[in-house]
């Protein structure tokens, strides 16, 4: 979503980047580059001008610090401001009310919030290990109760039964009472939407707030709809005390300006990212993290946390006692690491959480190099476990059937044990330990001058 803010931004910055000291001018010429990226990225225009304002004032007054020059000093200063529009930190969902927790959600109609009912379900179960009760009041959208029975069900949460002849006060009332009989810890009411503002939608979800006192109201919004958002969120802030902001469909290629808007209008921060369509496409939002991504300084940390997560530890445990011992890596480890891979996302994700690797994440992306590892996992498959353990009896006739069962051709599998021989030789490197070594190691994996591995180029 921030990628075209980011080249943009990128590009003003880098001006100032290289001078020796941050002048008047410098300031003046760089801002404007500035002011003209948020504002084609969709920011708000009154956002714009206090965001240019506030970066003004805190550049020239700044004591140049020793330790950066004037152009990390300027890039910090955006970056500060960057993070303080989106909110100072990531805000968690408070839930430390007497069971059950209501957590209320509103929002127009398509914005995605029958889906990040669901999503929310799945990350309180799992990762705040909560009891979830989830209930639709949704009584006009046809199908909206059956949509999110199912979506209850693929992310194991219980779902409250209600009917489109109910009144939506009656049937969040039902749900509480069956919760607190059942010593659920949270309940989510889906409200209904409507495909703009109105009168009588408004009416209906300030009668269910009064009657459930929510202790979380979250404002689902769809990145997608750009300066719209402003006014949606002024509306819905105006009739209801919200406490919260859920951005949906991040991954979209809208330009972002929803996310920094949002939370300068409301106030209220925004709490989640709805990164996809799969219902454990959801991540709390951290401004610093996002703001420092926007910038092309990556963000270490998530991909961190999305690792501890989603890799397999015994695997990789494995993995590096046998490179410690010395032992063989073959196309077993091989096919493990890049499965690995796959449910971190891809290359292209992970690369683009790496400080300045925006550039080679789109390169990879254009390369298509999710589809060259799917190729590599293919042929790993086809192999017999004793062709995985020792890829040298590899012989013509083995090798026909291989790309054979595999749809590929003789020369993707040559390349494959290619690489597996450069990766072996890393690792053996390895094994008496030392960084260094495998720094150089990858070099020469990355065709001796860095870049991409010799497949992605093709």
């Amino acid at each position: 979503m921030f990628d075209n803010l980011t080249d943009r931004l990128s590009q003003s910055l880098r001006s100032i980047t290289g001078k020796a000291r941050i002048t008047d001018e410098n300031i003046q010429k760089t801002l404007r580059e500035v002011r003209k990226a948020l504002l084609e990225a969709d920011v708000a225009l009154p956002v714009v001008k206090d965001f240019v304002a506030q970066v003004r004032s805190r550049a020239l007054g700044q004591q140049i610090s020793k330790a950066l020059n004037p152009g990390q000093q300027f890039l910090k200063i955006v970056e500060k401001e960057l993070v303080s529009v989106m909110g100072e930190a990531n805000e968690q969902l408070s839930l430390s009310a007497k069971p059950p927790a209501v957590v209320l959600m509103a929002g127009l109609q398509g914005a995605g919030k029958t889906t990040s009912v669901a999503k929310l379900a799945r990350f309180l179960r799992e990762r705040e290990k909560k009891k979830v009760l989830v209930v639709s009041a949704d009584v006009y959208r046809p199908a909206a109760i059956k949509q999110l029975e199912t979506l209850a069900d693929e992310v194991s949460v219980d779902f409250f039964p209600s009917t489109p002849e109910e009144k939506p006060v009656d049937i969040a009332n039902n749900a509480i009472s069956h919760a607190k009989k059942q010593f659920f810890d949270v309940v989510i009411v889906d409200t209904a939407g409507r495909l703009h503002i109105d009168e009588a939608l408004m009416t209906e979800i300030q009668d269910l707030h009064k009657a459930v006192n929510p202790v979380e109201t979250l404002f689902v919004i769809d990145a997608m709809i750009g300066q719209d958002a402003v006014n949606t969120a002024k509306a819905f802030n105006d009739a209801l005390p919200l406490t919260g902001v859920i951005l949906t469909k991040a991954d979209g290629d809208a330009r972002g300006g929803a996310a920094l808007s949002v939370r300068h209008v409301t106030g209220k921060p925004i709490k989640f990212l709805g990164v996809g369509e799969k219902v454990d496409a959801l991540e709390p939002f951290h401004p610093d993290r996002i703001a420092s991504r926007i910038l092309g300084m990556g963000d270490v940390l998530s991909l961190i946390e999305e690792a501890e997560r989603k890799v397999d530890k015994d695997k990789a445990e494995k993995l590096v006692k046998k490179v410690q011992k010395g032992q063989k890596f073959d196309l077993e480890d091989l096919r493990d690491q890049l499965q690995q891979m796959a449910n971190m996302g891809g290359m292209a994700s992970m690369l683009e959480k790496l400080p300045g690797m925006g550039n080679v994440a789109q390169m990879a992306e254009q390369a298509n190099v999710t589809k060259q590892f799917k190729q590599m996992e293919a042929l790993i498959s086809s192999m017999t476990p004793d062709e995985r353990r020792n890829p040298e009896i590899l012989n013509g006739s083995r090798k026909r059937r291989i790309t054979q069962g595999s749809g590929t051709d003789i020369q993707d599998l040559n390349r494959l044990l290619k690489q597996h021989k450069q990766m072996a030789k890393m690792m053996k490197k390895m094994k008496g330990g030392g960084m260094s070594k495998m720094m150089r190691g990858l070099g020469g994996m990355m065709g001796g001058g860095g870049g991409l591995p010799p497949t992605m180029g093709h």
